[in-house]
């Protein structure tokens, strides 16, 4: 009998060591950087193999020595830089409507356009998992409930005829009446299934499911409403043994005049939609109004602003109309504030090293913009040759990208502005009204360069709230090395999410929305704000929409509610589960789910979380309505949203 060699000697080369880790699993934060990845399944180990094989060759052979030190020193990240040797771009708007009118290839056969909704949707499913491996990000449709309802009606007239050809009897009204009963029952048919299908069809050689958003919530006509009602019924079902489905990532665009009072056509769905988040956490809301929103809205569908699940937002434009159908984001890269803090120690030096960091973060940026457009169409034979990217129907398969990816957005991100103001001034902008104002000076300067860089390199630069999944503990890890643990900045796991007030700091909700909605009209290429919740909000929808209307006062682009859902394996029970299922008496920690959103999407078992954040989701403190003296105070914070 041969023996299997025994491997005794951990490798020295750091690639080497990574794969060592991804073979024994002896790495979470490695193999489970990407929460919705099975890092330990086969397909995820084989994608973590490649991925940190690709990462080493990017940081070899395609980045500047300037680049690759400040990276090595911690200053700047790249996202999804083992994605870079491919030219992938990260995501794109897709415009469902136009797909399926005009029909599409796969690549292996032409799909016609439907004739029904069932049809239709499970048609939205393809399309979603073939795009999903031309690109390194997400996939959303930004128009969703306008582009499904032409087949919605179809559906009712198929059903109307088929009425009138057996049944005599009855009036056109009557017979209307009952098409119209059927149809309703097609569409939660047709929704349940692709709710489903986005849970459980897999994408990237298995190794996850398609990472997905849909908008909705402003067509007022009869069909659009059936779907958009139909969706929230069937994401508040759940799945099959009621599971709360982590995708799609729901967003409801939320239109004075159209679903945001009572009386407004769309009223009734809005409250619908508040009971689903307070059941599912989904939809998110997103804000028409806002008025960095607004100033695209010309009352079209098209020109209503469209959010990925995460946060990037693609909506200005140097070349073409300024809106986010069939486009998206090309790439991005974030800096490190904390950091650029902690090594100068003083304001005046802090803004000179981030002059420094924001160039060569725009270099990265270039030249990999210069990768990218180098590659051909036929590379991305789905993104390019269905119509899917703006401005690629009349490329041929050999032709490059230029005129293309013009199109999307290259995108400066930041993490960690609470530590970097502990670290310049020791408080952060939760605390001091001085903190506050230097934070918005911050992001007003880092977005003013992006503004500069637009204009310099005539491309679409933008700054964005970087959603900070492994970054938020791979940033700190490495400075803890540097710097210790340091009270207030470097003393966690994690740092905060972008412009966020720390999860841990006790602040009234109200207070939390005025403060960070300052800084969503900045973050022109995404930004994302949430809510803590404590308790059963299902019982209390009144209160999320006191939320979400006062995040519309506050000028949010985008927001979102957590509140804890959980699920008893065992008996299937949802909703809070402390020590025991309240259904059941199971006691089990290892048969409880526990659903919680971790930059923008949702995880359905907290066990896939890296370290990192899984200590920042335990250290989320509840918003409370009531607050301290202090905090009143601090209310009068919403006056200051200049850059001046």
């Amino acid at each position: 009998m041969v023996q299997a060699p025994i491997h005794t000697e951990k490798p020295k080369n750091a690639l080497l060591e990574a794969l060592d880790q991804i073979v024994d699993s002896s790495n979470q934060d490695l193999i489970q950087e990407n929460a919705n990845v099975d890092g330990q399944s086969p397909m995820g180990q084989m994608s973590k193999f490649a991925s940190e094989a690709a990462k080493h060759y990017a940081k070899q052979f395609m980045l500047s020595p300037a680049v690759t030190e400040a990276m090595e020193n911690n200053f700047i990240h790249p996202h999804d830089l083992d994605f870079m040797p491919t030219g992938t771009t990260t995501c794109c708007q897709i415009p469902l409507g136009e797909i399926l009118k005009n029909g599409f290839n796969t690549g292996h056969g032409y799909m016609r356009e439907p004739n029904d909704i069932l049809s239709a949707m499970a048609l939205a499913s393809i399309i979603f998992q073939s795009n999903q491996n031309m690109q390194h990000g997400g996939q959303s449709y930004p128009m969703f409930d306008v582009d499904l309802a032409p087949y919605v009606h179809k559906t009712f007239e198929k059903h109307n005829k088929r009425i009138a050809r057996y049944t005599t009897n009855l009036t056109d009204e009557e017979r209307a009446k009952a098409a119209w009963q059927e149809t309703d029952r097609d569409v939660y048919q047709a929704c349940e299934a692709f709710v489903h299908n986005c849970n459980s069809m897999h994408s990237r050689g298995g190794g996850q499911v398609p990472f997905v958003s849909v908008n909705y919530g402003t067509d007022t006509s009869k069909e659009g409403r059936l779907l958009i009602k139909n969706l929230l019924l069937a994401t508040k079902a759940g799945l099959g043994n009621g599971e709360t489905p982590i995708f799609p990532i729901q967003i409801f665009k939320m239109k004075k005049g159209i679903n945001f009072e009572p009386g407004e056509p769309n009223h009734d769905l809005y409250q619908l939609a508040l009971e689903t988040t307070a059941k599912r956490l989904f939809p998110n809301f997103s804000f028409i109004d806002a008025s960095f929103n607004a100033q695209y809205y010309d009352g079209t569908p098209a020109s209503e602003v469209a959010y990925m699940g995460c946060r990037t937002r693609v909506m200005q434009n140097r070349h073409g109309a300024e809106n986010s159908i069939k486009r998206g984001n090309l790439s991005f890269t974030s800096i490190n504030l904390v950091k650029i803090a902690l090594t100068t120690g003083d304001v005046g030096t802090f803004f000179e090293q981030l002059d420094h960091y924001i160039d060569l973060v725009i270099q990265q940026l270039i030249e990999r913009y210069q990768f990218q457009i180098k590659k051909k169409a036929k590379h991305f034979s789905f993104l390019y040759s269905q119509g899917v990217w703006k401005d690629s129907e009349q490329l041929t398969a050999e032709d490059t990208l230029e005129d293309a990816l013009k199109q999307g957005t290259l995108s400066i991100g930041f993490i960690g502005l609470a530590e970097a103001l502990k670290a310049l001034i020791g408080v952060h902008h939760g605390e001091s009204k001085n903190a506050y104002l230097l934070g918005q000076r911050i992001v007003c300067h880092m977005r003013d360069r992006a503004d500069q860089a637009a204009a310099e390199y005539d491309l679409n630069f933008s700054l964005i709230a970087t959603p900070a999944e492994g970054l938020s503990g791979k940033f700190t890890k490495i400075d803890q090395q540097t710097f210790g643990k340091i009270p207030g900045v470097t003393e966690r796991d994690y740092y905060t999410n972008s412009f966020h007030i720390p999860v841990y700091y006790p602040i009234r909700a109200i207070d939390k929305i005025e403060r960070e909605g300052a800084f969503h009209h900045l973050c022109n290429g995404g930004h994302i704000s949430y809510i803590e919740c404590d308790g059963d909000v299902s019982k209390n929808t009144k209160a999320l929409d006191t939320l979400v209307k006062t995040m519309a006062a506050n000028d949010f682009g985008y927001g979102s509610i957590n509140h804890p859902v959980d699920r008893c394996t065992d008996c299937g029970y949802t909703g809070i589960i402390d020590r025991a299922c309240p259904k059941c008496h199971n006691a089990d920690e290892a048969k409880i789910e526990r659903i919680r959103r971790i930059t923008g999407y949702l995880v359905g078992d907290m066990k896939k979380w890296n370290s990192a954040k899984r200590a920042e989701e335990s250290q989320r403190v509840k918003h409370q309505t009531s607050s301290s003296n202090a905090d009143a105070q601090l209310s009068l914070f919403s006056g200051d949203r200049s850059c001046e």
